[in-house]
């Protein structure tokens, strides 16, 4: 996070940490965190991630970074893996004013609000998304604006051309209401 600060552009957490910090018991083995991409220089932030020990963990990772905004890294001293993606969508710019600072031990982070998470994950949509899902809405369901999510979830799908995640995501939801 002190890496991210550094950046001097609104940053938060989001995968599975994210959803650790937020009260759901998982494993992860990577970070995942987003970064707003208007005004950032993407060689200028290496550098910057590189005086804290992160460094690009593929070739050409700026390059990269800016064909498929994403910037692929590794935490030096743990190995630990770090997808830093480049934030340019309403959605995203919105999550990020959101975001909450969260005390994770001995660590100060901006981590999305559930809410946000929720929408990140239908993107995604991978098995570990689907249960990420599942399991903030049965935390968190009660702070949750559904209609701004399901709103959320049918522009993403539409734009991702997958109109079926709309009934998928509603299954999910109904399941949880359902285990009350």
């Amino acid at each position: 996070m002190a890496a991210l600060d550094d950046l001097r552009a609104p940053a938060m957490i989001i995968g599975g940490v994210a959803v650790i910090a937020r009260g759901v018991p998982r494993t992860t083995l990577d970070i995942d965190a987003t970064i707003w991409g208007e005004g950032l220089d993407i060689q200028q932030a290496v550098a910057v991630l590189a005086r804290h020990g992160i460094a690009p963990r593929v070739d050409d990772a700026v390059a990269l970074a800016r064909d498929h905004q994403v910037l692929l890294l590794r935490h030096e001293a743990s190995g630990t893996p770090i997808d830093l993606t480049i934030a340019w969508l309403p959605f995203e710019q919105h999550a990020l004013a959101r975001a909450t600072r969260l005390d994770l031990g001995v660590v100060s982070v901006r981590v999305a609000l559930p809410e946000d998470l929720i929408v990140y994950k239908a993107v995604a949509w991978r098995d570990e998304d689907r249960r990420d899902i599942e399991r903030l809405l049965r935390l968190h369901r009660r702070e949750i604006d559904m209609q701004r999510v399901r709103g959320l979830v049918a522009q993403f799908a539409a734009a991702l051309d997958a109109p079926e995640r709309i009934a998928e995501f509603e299954a999910i939801v109904s399941h949880v209401a359902g285990r009350r």
